[in-house]
């Protein structure tokens, strides 16, 4: 009888194991994922602004090596990320292409100019920036006018800072909420040995002696269950990456290391003070009071 007994003990006692350590890896998981979601999203904005052109219209009468010349000089401005030349040739091409006539069979020649696409770095790309960039090129003797999408590049300011503010707001309400989640587990661990921690209290065992070894069991729990976690975002990770390989996820491997860093001493941390803290209330608890 009493074997069978300390079978369903040690079988209730994994079981209660094996939910906390579930528990801790979900909630690191969760704050994983919004670790990346910080660390990405300044690829992800920085992507879209610089795939935004400002396009200088050139000349007729500007010959190859003033182009070529122009070109060299742009690509040494502090706000260049690349630019692209498109002759007048290749420029009607790629309107026959995506509106699938061409309009020099009627018009008998082409009314296109030659271009050079500045791709402008992501700290650059602002409506006062961008205006600013604008005028140095529109004097230019080479230019005859300079084009981009205004709109789309007030409407990508407004946003980027709408959403990194969106996700600063959640990113602090989720912290929280794997905060109380990871301490009520442990909480909930813990009260299920209260009638022990009082026994071994009564008996004259110091109060650091009874929550050493409770502790030392949550903290390995943390660890095991932020080691579940950080596999879970590598994988994750490696799935984005393949996905999205432009947003280049996995280029810098030093924030990565931090970030796994980070969820294993979280793991660690919380699940030492929740326990701690639970551990010291049963401590100061009446006997009579262990029952409500």
């Amino acid at each position: 009888m009493s074997k069978s007994f300390e079978k369903y003990q040690k079988r209730r006692l994994r079981s209660s194991y094996i939910s906390v350590v579930i528990s801790i890896s979900l909630v690191l998981f969760l704050l994983g994922i919004l670790g990346l979601l910080v660390l990405n999203t300044k690829k992800v904005s920085n992507y879209f602004k610089e795939s935004a052109a400002i396009t200088l219209y050139l000349k007729n009468d500007v010959k190859r090596d003033q182009i070529l010349n122009l070109q060299v000089s742009i690509d040494e401005q502090s706000f260049t990320k690349s630019t692209q030349f498109i002759s007048k040739e290749d420029a009607a091409e790629i309107y026959k292409k995506e509106n699938g006539e061409d309009f020099m069979d009627f018009l008998g020649y082409n009314p296109l100019e030659n271009s050079i696409d500045i791709y402008v770095k992501a700290e650059f790309v602002s409506p006062e920036k961008m205006e600013e960039i604008e005028g140095i090129y529109t004097t230019n003797q080479f230019v005859s006018s300079v084009s981009y999408d205004k709109p789309l590049i007030d409407l990508l300011t407004k946003n980027v800072r709408r959403i990194s503010l969106f996700i600063l707001v959640f990113c602090g309400l989720a912290t929280l909420v794997v905060v109380v989640l990871i301490n009520s587990s442990i909480r909930l661990s813990v009260y299920s040995k209260r009638f022990t921690i009082k026994t071994m209290q009564m008996v004259g065992a110091t109060k650091r002696f009874i929550r050493k070894p409770f502790i030392w069991n949550s903290v390995k729990l943390g660890m095991i269950g932020a080691a579940l976690a950080i596999m879970e975002l590598a994988l994750l990770l490696y799935y984005m990456n393949a996905t999205f390989p432009e947003f280049g996820m996995i280029d810098n491997r030093i924030e990565m290391a931090s970030l796994f860093g980070i969820i294993f001493g979280l793991g660690v941390l919380l699940t030492w003070i929740s326990t701690f803290l639970a551990t010291q209330r049963f401590l100061n608890l009446r006997t009579d009071e262990l029952y409500y």
